[in-house]
């Protein structure tokens, strides 16, 4: 009997949110326990454990999360330059997400050369579920 139960528990969807303002994070909160997501979230890349290691962590084939979604502007901290610098330890994430309320042509630049999909804040929910639905979040 146990061993059909296991069989039954359907992994969650994972979101790793790095956002330091408490209104926008809330409302991503929502966003993704509403999609049944399991969330993770930071107010900096630095309370994050993946900001410690020196490489990707997870086992070939697998990723922490479905989806990390990162603030660019965070009080001193750039959420692009950790992505990259995720990337550069080797992670495997194929859905990376940046949200700003001031994104620079610059920035926009990097985003797009990482492959990283970019929302303006405040927020276009619609935008962000179309992304969730067509790649961002799924298996």
């Amino acid at each position: 009997m146990a061993a059909q139960a296991e069989r039954l528990v359907v992994a969650r969807r994972r979101v790793v949110i790095f956002e330091d303002e408490e209104f926008a994070c809330s409302v991503l909160w929502r966003f993704f326990d509403k999609r049944s997501y399991e969330i993770f979230t930071f107010p900096y890349p630095e309370s994050c454990p993946l900001h410690a290691v020196s490489e990707c962590p997870c086992p070939l084939g697998t990723t922490c999360a479905d989806i990390i979604i990162s603030d660019v502007n965070m009080l001193g901290r750039n959420g692009l330059a950790f992505v990259e610098k995720l990337m550069a330890k080797g992670c495997r994430q194929g859905h990376f997400a940046l949200m700003s309320g001031a994104f620079s042509k610059a920035d926009i630049e990097r985003a797009s050369q990482l492959g990283c999909a970019v929302f303006d804040k405040p927020l276009d929910m619609e935008a962000l579920t179309a992304w969730d639905i067509v790649g961002g979040g799924t298996r």
